[in-house]
């Protein structure tokens, strides 16, 4: 099994000089956990729901909310992501990503082609998913994931 097998193809990309406050409300809507900076076509970094979490003000939209608080969420992305790029090419072999996931500890890889273009993104749960099944856990389908619904109102 290869990457290309349980990999994500509709990835959600963003720029550098996008606003904190767009991002948070795309992790908001989407319900996902990390999202592909590009510069140009080309991918320069992700950014986790955990350093959006590191640079907003814990805050924003409570009672206590100051007008120093509303300001973290003016900051850009290229503040906040990670540059430190772990990724993964296409065709890349299941196994070898799983080494790539515990040796760096992170919680996705971009499958990045050889122009530098995102083709797609592999998370650790598309990882725990693929791994499960073939050590032939029950596991429900990716539609029914607590994360793949839609958040209630």
């Amino acid at each position: 099994m290869i990457v290309d097998d349980i990999m994500t193809r509709d990835v959600v990309t963003v720029g550098l000089d996008d606003s904190v406050k767009w991002v948070r409300a795309i992790f908001d809507e989407r319900r996902f956990h990390h999202l592909i900076v590009t510069e140009g076509g080309k991918v320069v970094g992700v950014l986790s729901d955990r350093d959006l979490l590191k640079h907003i003000s814990p805050f924003i939209g409570k009672m206590g909310e100051r007008p120093q608080d509303i300001i973290s969420l003016e900051k850009r992305v290229h503040q906040v992501m990670s540059r430190a790029l772990i990724s993964a090419k296409p065709g890349t072999d299941v196994c070898d990503a799983a080494v790539l996931f515990v040796e760096n500890r992170v919680g996705c890889l971009p499958i990045i082609d050889d122009a530098g273009r995102c083709v797609g993104i592999v998370s650790l749960r598309d990882l725990m998913r693929a791994l499960a099944g073939i050590a032939g856990c029950n596991i429900p389908p990716r539609e029914l994931d607590e994360d793949a619904k839609p958040k209630a109102a």
